[in-house]
């Protein structure tokens, strides 16, 4: 395997788009999909001894699904990060997710460039979402939680920071909004993470907010 390409596995039921999502990984540079597999089980059997950075999981899968998967995969699979590539935008399969694991989540109905960034972000150590999804957990999030004594150990830029995560922005996007460079970015995450004692923005966001 190529050192300077971002390691990518899908796990997606439906030929047409398995096929797509490895086409489109293979031919962008900086990108290499490994494998693909059909099921749960196969992946279950086949993934964790393979070096993955990224995982793109559908959801509805036939037997076990993407979730369930997910969570089986992960313990053996410390430093891989998944994603939810799915239809489904609705509460339970969002929230389910995310406290299950995944650190970003999009709609299969996302444009190649975004779903590219998307993973390239998420390889970065950011949390992608399409732009609904992270519309779903900000409104959850303010409707539902009080922030938690936690984000009083954060700055005011950090704060302002963890809401843009919180909203689904990538890092660049982020630096833009704020008129700062994308490391300054991800150094005041890495900080975040640091206070809070976590390593994913759901993780940054369960603390802060009771997520």
């Amino acid at each position: 395997m190529n050192e300077d390409k971002i390691i990518v596995s899908i796990v997606e039921d439906t030929d047409d788009i398995r096929e797509a999502l490895r086409v489109l990984i293979n031919g962008s540079t900086g990108f290499e999909c490994v494998h693909v597999f059909a099921d749960a089980e196969e992946a279950l059997d086949n993934m964790p001894a393979n070096d993955i950075n990224v995982v793109l999981m559908d959801i509805n899968l036939p037997g076990m699904d993407g979730i369930g998967c997910m969570k089986t995969l992960k313990p053996s699979m410390p430093d891989t990060q998944f994603m939810m590539c799915t239809v489904y935008d609705d509460d339970d399969h969002i929230f389910n997710a995310l406290q299950s694991g995944a650190s970003g989540y999009i709609l299969k109905r996302t444009s190649p460039a975004q779903i590219l960034e998307a993973i390239r972000d998420l390889h970065e150590g950011g949390s992608p979402m399409s732009s609904e999804i992270a519309r779903r957990v900000v409104y959850s999030m303010q409707q539902n939680n009080k922030p938690s004594e936690a984000i009083e150990l954060l700055t005011d830029r950090e704060t302002q920071i963890l809401d843009f995560l919180a909203k689904g922005y990538l890092y660049k996007e982020i630096a833009v909004e704020l008129f700062i460079s994308k490391e300054t970015v991800k150094k005041h995450i890495h900080n975040i993470y640091e206070k809070l004692h976590v390593q994913t923005r759901t993780e940054a966001l369960n603390k802060a907010y009771h997520v």
